[in-house]
C-alpha cells in the first residue's frame, strides 16, 4: 500500500528538520491540538521509532477559553496514544502589557518552551507553522508597513526552534491528520474576523488566488526564503556597526549620519529594542521617524515607541529613555 503523499510530506520534511540529530537525542514537539502540529508531533514520533530519538510533546493551556484545561487534558491523552515517550502540559497567565492578546499568548508559550528545553538539554524544539503561516505572516508585515524584514517571514530555524513543515500546506497537514485517523481540534478563534490574520486567511489568500492564480501561497513564502539572506547580512553589518556609534548613553549623530541607509535604520531599530522598544510592534514607520531625527533634524521633541520608549535628539545624541506615559 502506498505512503499518502500528503503523509508522505510532513515526515520527510520533520526527516530532513532533524537530519543533524545523534542517536539517543530529545525532541520536543509544541502541540495546540490542531492539525499542523498533531501531523507534525506524529510524523516525529515516526521518525524517531528509526533513529532511537526521543520524542516529548508539550501542550500549554494559556486559558483564554472556559474549556482551556479540559482540552489540554485531551491533547495530553493524544499526545500518548501517538506515542511520546513523555507528554507535558503547563498552565500559563497571558498578560497583554500593551503588546496585544496574541502577541502576549506567544511570548508566554515560547517561555515555557524554552524553559522545558533548557531544564531538558533538549537540543531541537518543533514549532507546527505551514507554508499557510508564512505566506499570512508576510501579507500581514507588508499590510503594517514592516518593510523588507516582513517579507522575510518565519525564520526556519533560531535557538533551539525549528519549523519543518514551513514547505507543507495547511490542508497537507489536515489530510495527513485524516488518513492517519487523528482528530484535530479547530481553534474558534481562527474562524474570528476581528482577527486580522483570520480575515488574510479567509478573505485576502483566497481573493489573491482568485485573481492572480494559484500558488500564491507558496510564492509568498518562496520570496521570504529568497530575502532573508539578504536580511540577515545587512543584520550582521548593522549589529557590527551598533558599538562604534555608541557614545555617552546614546548614539553619536555623526557617526550614524554617513551609514548606507540600509544600515543606519537597521542600527536604530537594533538600538529601540535594546532599550526597551517591542520587537514585533516596532514598525518600518517607527524607523523611518527615528531616522529623520538622524537625517531630517529641525527640532523635533521625540518618536514615541511601542514598548514605553521615547527617542530624542539632544546635544548630537541620539537618547532612548523610558516614556511613563
Amino acid at each position: 500500500m502506498s505512503l499518502d503523499p500528503a503523509v508522505a510530506a510532513v515526515r520527510l520534511a520533520v526527516r530532513r528538520a532533524l537530519a543533524d540529530l545523534e542517536p539517543g537525542d530529545t525532541v520536543v514537539v509544541a502541540c495546540s491540538g490542531g492539525a499542523d502540529s498533531l501531523a507534525l508531533l506524529a510524523a516525529a514520533v515516526f521518525e524517531a521509532a528509526h533513529e532511537s530519538w526521543q520524542v516529548i510533546g508539550v501542550t500549554v493551556d494559556h486559558g483564554l477559553q472556559e474549556d482551556s484545561a479540559e482540552r489540554a487534558d485531551r491533547i495530553v491523552q493524544q499526545m500518548r496514544d501517538l506515542g511520546v515517550a513523555e507528554s507535558v502540559t503547563t498552565r500559563v497567565r497571558v498578560e497583554s502589557l500593551g503588546i496585544g492578546p496574541e502577541a502576549a499568548a506567544r511570548e508566554a508559550r515560547y517561555a515555557v518552551l524554552s524553559e522545558i528545553a533548557e531544564r531538558l538539554s533538549v537540543r531541537v524544539v518543533l514549532l507546527g507553522h505551514t507554508m499557510d503561516d508564512q505566506a499570512e505572516t508576510v501579507l500581514l508585515g507588508l499590510a503594517r508597513g514592516s518593510g523588507g524584514r516582513a517579507l522575510q517571514g518565519m525564520r526556519r530555524a533560531f535557538e533551539v526552534y525549528r519549523r519543518p513543515l514551513l514547505d507543507v500546506t495547511r490542508a497537507d497537514t489536515e489530510t495527513a491528520c485524516l488518513i492517519e485517523g487523528i482528530d484535530f481540534w479547530t481553534d474558534p478563534h481562527n474562524i474570528e474576523e476581528r482577527f486580522s490574520r483570520v480575515r488574510v486567511r479567509t478573505k485576502v489568500l483566497p481573493l489573491l488566488e482568485q485573481e492572480l492564480g494559484p500558488g500564491v501561497a507558496a510564492t509568498l513564502a518562496r520570496t521570504a526564503d529568497m530575502l532573508r539572506a539578504d536580511t540577515a547580512y545587512l543584520d550582521a553589518v548593522a549589529t557590527s556597526e551598533l558599538e562604534p556609534a555608541r557614545e555617552g548613553n546614546g548614539l553619536a549623530v555623526a557617526r550614524l549620519e554617513p551609514m548606507a541607509d540600509a544600515i543606519r535604520t537597521r542600527v536604530l531599530r537594533l538600538a529601540a529594542v535594546e532599550a526597551g522598544g517591542t520587537s514585533a510592534e516596532l514598525f518600518h514607520s517607527h524607523v523611518l521617524e527615528l531616522d529623520r531625527l538622524v537625517t531630517d533634524w529641525h527640532g523635533q521633541k521625540w518618536v514615541d515607541l511601542p514598548g514605553h520608549v521615547r527617542a530624542l535628539r539632544h546635544d548630537g545624541q541620539l537618547l532612548f529613555e523610558p516614556n511613563s506615559r
